[in-house]
């Protein structure tokens, strides 16, 4: 058995891009762990989601949980830093926000996880946070240098193909039903550039739960859960990786391979 650590900036965001390895992982009998910079206070608050005196941080966490039960994590840790906000938000730079926090601060907490785990395998973002977000850059940042501060055998960065996003945004730009962001949308990093792709098909089924657990933050009618199917398998079936040393071209499916 290995251990699977998992790092990412808001409540949900963990599903999104790493639902499928985290799952796969579980059901192959790996520890799990998630470890999420943010309670996502930022996040929109549906009107009358919250219950009496709740608040949209108790939530999310709450949420959060739900998800991870899902996915099958063993342990779910909360650094302790406020959401940023949308790049550009006069909130970026408020006090105790991710994007402010001190790197090498931050990445000594999540190091002391990955050490008191003996984590094998983390997860971060790319270098640009997958689109831009300053916490997802963030999340970067904290995490490169907390493989490093570790000694965390294998770090990956966890990103996009953004070929295969504009091919199939193009691909479904006029179909009924089917409402993917514009094919302009800046996301990822080339597929030149990528050295891992995990299918994860036969865990999407949980992926999906995982994503409307998370209740306030993706609703029903967000283009995550109104996709068809078969749709769906289309733009989340693969999970992709970049992992400095590896390559060139995509030479990893398994993350957690001969662990």
């Amino acid at each position: 058995m290995a251990t699977l650590v998992t790092f990412h900036a808001h409540p949900d965001d963990e599903c999104i891009g790493t639902g499928g390895v985290m799952r796969k992982a579980h059901e192959e009998g790996h520890r799990v762990v998630l470890v999420v910079a943010t309670r996502g206070e930022l996040g929109e608050i549906p009107p009358g989601l919250l219950a009496d005196g709740e608040t949209l941080t108790e939530r999310r966490v709450k949420e959060t949980q739900a998800s991870a039960d899902i996915l099958g994590v063993d342990r779910v840790e909360f650094l302790p830093y406020t959401d940023s906000g949308m790049a550009g938000d006069s909130t970026n730079d408020d006090e105790g926000t991710f994007w402010t926090a001190d790197v090498e601060k931050a990445a000594r907490q999540l190091a002391d996880i990955l050490v008191e785990e003996n984590a094998d395998v983390l997860t971060c973002y790319d270098d640009n946070g997958g689109y831009g977000h300053p916490d997802h850059i963030q999340v970067h940042r904290v995490g490169m240098r907390a493989g490093e501060l570790a000694g965390t055998p294998r770090v990956y960065q966890n990103t996009q193909n953004r070929d295969e996003f504009r091919k199939r945004a193009e691909a479904f730009a006029d179909r009924e039903g089917v409402d993917l962001p514009s094919p302009d949308f800046e996301i990822g990093k080339p597929e030149e550039e990528l050295t891992g792709a995990v299918d994860v098909r036969d865990h999407l089924t949980h992926k999906r739960k995982a994503m409307r657990a998370h209740a306030s933050q993706i609703s029903e009618e967000s283009f995550f859960l109104s996709l068809p199917d078969e749709v769906f398998a289309e733009a989340f079936g693969v999970e992709w990786f970049i992992r400095a040393g590896q390559g060139p071209g995509i030479t990893e499916t398994d993350i957690m391979a001969g662990l």
